[in-house]
């Protein structure tokens, strides 16, 4: 019965999510619990899993793009590591009974991080446009295009003669393109979605080629098209939800023998090495070490793709089917360390700041901070609706104001616009030490985001003495309480608030 593996990879996905755990380690863990039972997995699983893996592909294509890929960091920072990271786990891979062929395929995909881990903590950070976002993302897609590669070594066979037809799938971009400029209507968003991500990978196949490097390439073709993220939008939920299946497919392995825990134990404690080869080569290529802290976080992770990668190598017979069981527990296990990592990330970087900075390279960094913000007397930190229409209301009154934000292509549209704004991470504790704001008498909190992070930016505020007003924007009674405890003036416009002021304006008329 299909509900078995629905209803228990559900349940445990939502407990481990209410301890702040990614709900995929309940899926891996409901697979691992079922395979100690009678529990015989359908048909409709498999189907699941493999459409979760192609729509997981498909969304990675529409953002490869060569201008994110092209910059010194992210070529330098993806491929150096890779390579370091693979030379390392080829000689663990042999020692534990591997081929030589198995063992550098397993050694390279463990060098991969997680981008389903990285971008769903991204954009609930509302980072993933920030340059440490965008670096780390980068990287990531390198990585991914590497696993594509495996994946079409171990699975893809001899190509058919006729392949070669598929150099002009670029040729048909333009239609395509005018066929979704046609499309209006959500479900048939969602539906070309669907059926662009399963035709090309069907198509890539009956050229005996990998079904998952087609709906990676299918992706790729909308790269910058207008309408490329509703496409990612319409297709997000259904990935998510079949990518259950892939991971519960993985999970129904069960347990490693003893040996395999002894694999696990081993490149767990390889997991802290990656992140300071990370450190160090972010640090190595001029980036400040706030940027590089942020960025080693969000990759320190064993990724989806060991296991996409390794799954269909197993299918091939190149790695032993009982190594994905490995791989498993152990993307499953260092899942659970990120998220620890990331949810205590500030108060991590507050104690280790002092010491990252010190291998911090005295150079021009390629994400330079401001130390000032001149003449202006107002200072609005976060750049969107609301705080654009904060500096537009401030010009407009001839006051000398400035917006900061961590999106560097917002603050690009601020700067042409007309009003003043600098690239900076307000919750970077260094940069408020540094920043001279000497003649700033107000500042506004308009950035969205948790409640937490706008209270930690006040108290470093407070503490660098900052007398005048600091204004804050809240959703409910509670987070005025926290900004006012921490020294904040709260400035809530809930709904109600909201739809009586439309009222009013409408009864005035």
């Amino acid at each position: 019965m299909d509900i078995v593996w629905i209803g228990l990879a559900f349940l445990l996905g939502l407990l481990l999510n209410r301890y702040h755990i990614p709900p995929l380690v309940g899926y891996l863990l409901a697979g691992i619990g079922l395979s100690f039972t009678a529990y015989e997995p359908g048909n409709l699983l498999h189907e699941i899993a493999h459409l979760g893996v192609i729509f997981l592909l498909f969304t990675v294509g529409l953002h490869i793009s060569l201008k994110g890929i092209l910059q010194k960091e992210v070529l330098g920072v993806g491929l150096i590591h890779l390579a370091v990271s693979t030379a390392i786990f080829v000689p663990v891979s042999l020692y534990f009974g591997l081929s030589t062929e198995a063992a550098i395929i397993v050694a390279v995909t463990l060098g991969f991080s997680s981008t389903v881990l990285a971008a769903k903590g991204l954009e609930t950070r509302n980072e993933l446009s920030s340059y440490y976002g965008r670096l780390s993302i980068g990287i990531l897609i390198i990585q991914d295009l590497v696993a594509i590669g495996i994946i079409a070594y171990a699975g893809g066979g001899i190509p058919s003669p006729w392949a070669t037809v598929l150099l002009g799938l670029p040729l048909i971009r333009p239609l395509l393109s005018r066929l979704l400029e046609l499309v209006e209507r959500d479900e048939l968003l969602l539906l070309m979605a669907l059926s662009l991500a399963i035709g090309g990978s069907s198509l890539f196949e009956w050229f005996n080629l990998s079904g998952e490097l087609g709906a990676l390439v299918m992706g790729m073709l909308f790269v910058n098209d207008d309408k490329s993220d509703q496409l990612e939008k319409k297709i997000w939920g259904i990935k998510e939800a079949f990518l259950v299946g892939f991971f519960l497919e993985i999970g129904l392995g069960g347990f490693p023998d003893r040996s395999g825990f002894y694999l696990v134990g081993v490149l767990l404690l390889i997991l802290p090495f990656k992140a300071i080869l990370f450190y160090g080569l972010f640090i190595a290529f001029k980036l400040r070490a706030r940027t590089g802290f942020l960025s080693t976080v969000t990759l320190t992770a064993y990724s989806e793709f060991t296991l996409i990668a390794g799954a269909v190598a197993a299918s091939a017979g190149i790695i032993p089917s009982e190594v994905i069981v490995i791989l498993g527990l152990l993307t499953a296990i260092s899942y659970v360390i990120n998220s620890i990592m990331v949810r205590y990330e500030d108060t991590i970087w507050q104690k280790m700041n002092a010491l990252l900075r010190r291998f911090e390279r005295d150079v021009k960094h390629p994400d330079h901070q401001p130390v000032s913000v001149g003449a202006a007397e107002y200072l609005v930190i976060g750049l969107g609706m609301t705080g654009q229409a904060a500096l537009h209301h401030f010009k407009t009154n001839d006051k000398a104001a400035v917006g900061i934000d961590i999106n560097p292509d917002r603050v690009k549209n601020t700067m042409d616009n007309g009003y003043r704004a600098i690239y900076a991470d307000a919750q970077d504790a260094f940069f408020w030490e540094e920043l001279d704001m000497q003649k700033v008498q107000t500042i506004l909190l308009a950035m969205s985001g948790e409640i937490y992070t706008k209270e930690f930016i006040i108290h470093q505020l407070r503490k660098k003495n900052f007398r005048g007003t600091i204004r804050v924007l809240t959703n409910n009674d509670r987070e005025d309480e926290l900004i006012r405890n921490a020294g904040g003036d709260p400035v809530s416009i809930p709904a109600v608030q909201m739809g009586e002021k439309m009222a009013q304006i409408s009864m005035d008329e």
